[in-house]
């Protein structure tokens, strides 16, 4: 078996001089090509997400009302979700390139993988851009594995610093998806309180956990130790995804947290060891936020030693 997969996708997503624009992909890749890291990661080549995939998640007229407006040169699809000509071909790409990347975990060709695409997409609703998103990558790819062999149970953790509430919609009824989140408390996007645990067969599936400003690696490490671990026990999944924002680091611009590198270092230990445990290892992570480059770096670095030298 290979060893950690890496996927770059996004670069021609123009946004310009927004907090969420192509310098972020720039940064990471400048990381993969570090001495220690780059022999040790698996290049994967994206691919585009059909419309068939795409449909699982969001409405038809959703995502060709997407396709229609880059086409015609429109610029924000709501007042904080730019886009490009470009950023259409751009979404798909993203979240097919997921999918070629949960291909090979599951095939067991990489023991995981790491996603660094853009748009990122956890705030994307079924019929709604926002939050600088605009395909949901990682409910598209929570849907896409369980038609795969062998995966039934999916586990999302989210640890980007604001919830993500469209990934929650999505599953929120559904008993085979477990949805984990900690956040930022009264913050963007203003979901993700405690009492949100999931409706009809999904009751007990969606677990929130908000944090004060300025909550660290002690808190974050804490909420999954004392929440997820218990939840994982009884969840069994085949396939863990991470929503990795790394907007919680102390030095993000967009937030109010208090994270270290090396405390994304950690959370991902903590996640590869659970994997191992439960589903063999299989995990694929999706870059969400992080806004301070030299911090993104950092993490990411972090982030990336710790799926290398997972079990």
């Amino acid at each position: 078996m290979k060893g950690t997969g890496i996927l770059i996708s996004g670069f021609h997503h123009d946004t310009g001089h927004h907090p969420e624009n192509a310098e972020r992909l720039r940064a990471i890749e400048a990381v993969c090509k570090e001495p220690d890291l780059a022999s040790r990661l698996t290049r994967i080549e994206p691919r585009s997400a059909t419309l068939e995939e795409l449909r699982q998640v969001h409405d038809e007229s959703y995502i060709r009302g997407v396709e229609e407006s880059c086409k015609r040169g429109v610029t924000a699809l709501d007042p904080d979700t730019l886009i490009c000509p470009r950023s259409y071909d751009e979404a798909c790409l993203s979240a097919g390139g997921v999918l070629a990347v949960v291909d090979q975990v599951v095939a067991g060709k990489i023991k995981n993988g790491f996603c660094a695409v853009r748009p990122p997409g956890h705030h994307a609703e079924r019929n709604r851009a926002m939050g600088f998103c605009l395909f949901n990558n990682v409910a598209v790819a929570a849907c896409y594995a369980q038609h795969l062999k062998g995966i039934r149970n999916v586990v999302i953790v989210d640890w980007d610093v604001h919830h993500g509430n469209g990934t929650q919609n999505t599953f929120y009824a559904d008993h085979s998806v477990f949805y984990f989140s900690i956040h930022q408390e009264h913050h963007y996007p203003g979901t993700g309180h405690p009492r949100q645990e999931g409706k009809a067969d999904g009751t007990g599936c969606t677990r929130n956990v908000p944090l004060h400003a300025g909550a660290g690696d002690d808190e974050y490490l804490a909420a999954l130790e004392e929440v997820l671990v218990p939840a994982m026990a009884s969840f069994s999944p085949d396939l863990v995804l991470i929503s990795a924002g790394f907007d919680a680091h102390k030095d993000d611009p967009l937030a109010g947290m208090a994270v270290t590198d090396e405390g994304f270092g950690q959370m991902t230990d903590l996640l590869t060891n659970l994997a191992a445990a439960y589903c063999g290892g299989k995990v694929v992570s999706l870059l969400e936020g992080g806004y301070n480059l030299t911090a993104l770096q950092q993490s990411v670095h972090a982030h990336l030693t710790a799926l290398i030298r997972a079990r």
